[in-house]
């Protein structure tokens, strides 16, 4: 063996190391997306709270279409909430760090933890199914303030995010079935 055979082998591990040292750190560049995620929180418990100091004047005066669609708006922004938070916990978990104050805390969601890649993908879509359900439920409330051919997107927008879950729902199962194929 030569010597630059000898002094190249030595160094590849240090390279080798280096670089993994460094792919592995990346996951750190992520943690500015997830405080851009506790803003987007914020942005949306400001707009609950807009829409309730907004129509508490008038709560007496509404009848009772106004009052479902204000209950269907918060609990629409509530859920759009709870996918952030779904979102920020999971995918802080799965690909930065363990959030060891919340395993520490007895009111730590059971989830929290267990939700692999595949399991937030389906809740995400589940969320967005379901949000798009409220959303989809506003309008035909409101029919008048709609026309036939927005009515129909929103339906068949409606209709994709749905086929779109029951599509990933298929494939994890799916992807599930040959692992445990391969292992047992």
């Amino acid at each position: 063996m030569s010597r630059n055979d000898a002094a190249e082998r030595d160094n590849s591990p240090f390279l080798e190391k280096a670089l993994e040292w460094v792919i592995y750190a990346s996951r750190w560049l992520m943690a500015p997306v997830y405080l851009g995620l506790i803003g987007a929180l914020a942005i949306l418990i400001v707009t609950f709270f807009r829409e309730l100091v907004n129509t508490a004047p008038f709560i007496l005066e509404m009848d009772e279409t106004d009052i479902i669609l204000l209950v269907l708006t918060l609990v629409d922004l509530s859920l759009a909430g709870n996918l952030v938070l779904i979102i920020l916990f999971s995918g802080y978990e799965n690909f930065v760090s363990k959030i060891e104050t919340a395993h520490r805390d007895k009111d730590r969601p059971e989830w929290m933890g267990t939700l692999d890649f595949s399991g937030l993908k389906i809740k995400l879509i589940a969320s967005i199914v379901a949000i798009s359900g409220i959303h989809l439920l506003k309008i035909f409330m409101n029919l008048a303030n709609y026309t036939e051919q927005q009515l129909l997107w929103y339906v068949i927008i409606h209709l994709t995010f749905i086929v779109s879950g029951v599509c990933v729902a298929t494939m994890d199962w799916i992807e599930q079935k040959a692992h445990n194929a391969a292992q047992g």
